[in-house]
């Protein structure tokens, strides 16, 4: 199938539209980048175009052709199913399953709490202070990285990547919240695994070209 025309609208720092531009990337796919700024003059997330491309008013959102595109899980396994070569998901249903474990434990159950929606409403509405609130960011990467780590660390299903010797969806999402944990000051040093892997996607092309800096709505100096 011709990948033909591809939108992501997308916010430099957001983790989700990281994850997705790894994929596109990897899959070698051209893509054009439609910048939301996610916290100017309110969000413009909460307005058009983006709020009538995706009701939640999140990124990313990916237009291929006339389809509208939203969760980045979703459109990373449709971008899989669409153009299989080269894979983000294993060979068999059990491998498979891994790196879905591996993917869920850090996009829907570490990046939830330290998103910036939950953020906001921890300011805007009970006034947390920042220290708190970056407290509790600190604490739930942790927990996360915890349990990952002793996931990945001597697992023998565990390679130069997630789960075998190519990245995969799980990478994908890995990299994006190494960023957001280092952003955050949260100390790494016990992270051995999850550091090695961090590396070895970085030292590619296809995730060194997403990275956050290097995106066209980055300010300057990142």
């Amino acid at each position: 199938m011709n990948a033909g025309s591809i939108r992501l609208y997308s916010y430099w720092r957001s983790s989700a539209a990281y994850r997705v531009r790894i994929a596109l990337n990897l899959k070698g796919m051209p893509f054009e980048t439609v910048p939301v700024h996610l916290v100017r003059d309110g969000g413009e997330q909460h307005k058009p175009p983006l709020s009538d491309l995706n009701p939640q008013e999140l990124v990313p959102v990916l237009l291929h052709g006339n389809r509208i595109l939203r969760q980045s899980m979703a459109i990373m396994e449709y971008l899989d199913e669409t153009w299989p070569t080269p894979p983000l998901m294993p060979a068999t249903a059990r491998d498979r399953q891994r790196v879905r474990a591996l993917a869920h434990m850090i996009a829907c159950d570490m990046h939830p709490l330290n998103n910036l929606r939950v953020l906001q409403f921890f300011e805007n509405t009970w006034n947390v202070p920042l220290p708190e609130r970056e407290a509790w960011v600190r604490h739930w990467i942790k927990v996360g990285f915890d349990a990952l780590e002793d996931t990945l660390c001597d697992n023998p299903s565990t390679g130069a990547f997630c789960d075998g010797d190519v990245p995969t969806m799980a990478d994908c999402c890995l990299v994006p919240q190494v960023f957001n944990a280092e952003r955050f000051g949260v100390d790494m040093a016990p992270y051995r695994t999850i550091r090695r892997i961090t590396a070895e996607c970085l030292s590619m092309d296809a995730f060194d070209a997403a990275r956050p800096e290097k995106q066209p709505d980055a300010p300057p100096g990142g």
